[in-house]
């Protein structure tokens, strides 16, 4: 099984204790190192964009998305966590294959660092989880023969 992660450079001080529990995750579940790939993106609003072509390529199982939003001073957090949310769920939509939403929206860098501490409470480490787990379903939704009709 492949997998991608997409993880935003922006607040890189958090979302590389992110991409780091997505990936230890994903190994401790059996995908193989060489199973994972990264690709980076300036911000949270350019997830679902490489999050669309990586998961069009039909190369990975799942995709997920990590990225960090730390509330400012205007609406600009509510946009940009919107269009974030938006666009990763319609990547997954559109192609057909499960991409997950690993973005902290938090009003503070110290709430966005306790969500991206190391062990199960990191958000990284979830988004992964959920990706696996969505893969699996989506492998044994295929497997199935379709319902008989009444």
């Amino acid at each position: 099984m492949r997998m991608a992660l997409v993880v935003s450079t922006y607040h890189r001080f958090i979302t590389d204790r992110l991409e780091a529990g997505a990936r230890a995750a994903l190994v401790e579940a059996g995908v193989g190192d060489d199973g994972i790939d990264t690709a980076h993106v300036p911000g949270a609003f350019e997830l679902a964009q490489a999050a669309t072509v990586l998961a069009a390529s039909d190369r990975y199982a799942a995709v997920v998305c990590l990225g960090c939003l730390i509330r400012g001073e205007t609406p600009h957090f509510d946009v940009i966590a919107q269009a974030a949310a938006n666009g990763i769920m319609q990547a997954g939509q559109l192609t057909g294959v499960p991409v997950t939403f690993g973005v902290l929206t938090t009003n503070t860098a110290d709430e966005a660092m306790a969500r991206a501490v190391e062990g199960p409470a990191n958000k990284g480490r979830e988004a992964a989880m959920a990706a696996l787990e969505m893969a699996r379903l989506y492998g044994r939704l295929a497997d199935e023969p379709p319902p008989a009709a009444s």
